[in-house]
């Protein structure tokens, strides 16, 4: 997270693709309410996948006169799956976005599992010489969003199928050598879904005990908004934290106007300090709230 609060570009590699999965949520988010189509696929690669791989291939489906690419394990590198041709992709991959759009369906189908199962066409159909488990988890959280499941723009299933990749290998293996019955994949995501809420509940109580925490410190100080108390608890806990206005305003996703008037509010209280270093304004816990951490200690 230093690295969004801060503004720095990605060092390396696996920053790039870190920044790259908040860059692709965003672009995702303005999404909403568009229909899928090939292009959005393209569109979607080409955000997951940038600085990461060659620019030529940014957003580049793989054509007849490529080595089709293949998915090997880990270990031993033997093949777990061969997609299909690549001739065939541009037909498959409009039918996928067909599905994604609910297109012609009589029969409903919920759109959670229409998410799963978009993740597991665009896997499968894999048309990407790279990235494509990231582009069909993009896809996911796009089906999601646009069915109005809000939430999962602050769910990771990423990190619970990094801990468990075998797990979802062996879903994906388990639904192939069944005749493609999607069953054993969609039971598995749906489990990760779960694992997922169950980290947000927890992540959500502990934030709520850390505001509450800090309301009982600053005692009468009031009419903070959420904004400023998150940053003051965080500041309670860690004394030595330093904030910049690009910072607050990255975490809540606010206007630079509304970030700095926050911060600016919070000086002129004494509950922080502030300094500037270069061109930036840098903030740090003021003596009003040190003393009051004191105090609770």
């Amino acid at each position: 997270m230093e690295m969004f609060r801060s503004g720095r570009r990605p060092r390396d590699k696996s920053e790039q693709m870190i920044f790259n999965n908040l860059q692709g949520m965003e672009y995702i988010r303005t999404l909403q309410g568009e229909a899928l189509t090939p292009e959005l696929v393209c569109a979607i690669h080409a955000r997951m996948m940038q600085g990461t791989i060659n620019d030529e291939d940014l957003g580049r489906m793989q054509t007849s006169g490529d080595e089709r690419v293949q998915v090997v394990s880990n270990t031993d590198q033997t093949v777990l799956h061969t997609p299909p041709p690549a001739d065939q992709l541009p037909t498959r991959i409009s039918a996928m976005c067909d599905f994604a759009n609910a297109v012609g369906e009589a029969e409903f189908l919920h759109p959670v599992i229409r998410a799963i199962a978009l993740h597991l066409w665009l896997a499968y159909d894999h048309p990407f010489e790279d990235g494509n488990g990231r582009t069909a988890r993009a896809l996911f959280y796009w089906s999601m969003l646009n069915a109005g499941y809000w939430m999962f723009e602050f769910i990771s299933i990423s990190s619970i199928l990094r801990s468990a990749s075998g797990q979802y290998a062996r879903a994906y293996l388990h639904t192939e050598t069944d005749e493609n019955d999607a069953t054993y994949f969609i039971v598995y995501q749906l489990q990760v879904i779960r694992t997922a809420l169950h980290a947000l509940e927890r992540y959500l109580e502990k934030k709520t005990h850390e505001i509450q925490q800090a309301e009982k410190m600053l005692g009468d100080v009031h009419e903070l908004n959420y904004r400023q108390m998150a940053l003051l608890s965080h500041a309670l806990r860690k004394p030595r934290a330093d904030f910049t206005i690009h910072s607050h305003k990255v975490s809540h996703r606010v206007a630079y106007a509304t970030a700095r008037a926050d911060l600016l509010e919070l000086v002129e209280r004494g509950l922080l300090s502030r300094r500037t270093m270069g061109n930036a304004l840098h903030f740090s816990a003021g003596q009003t709230l040190r003393e009051m951490r004191a105090q609770a200690e």
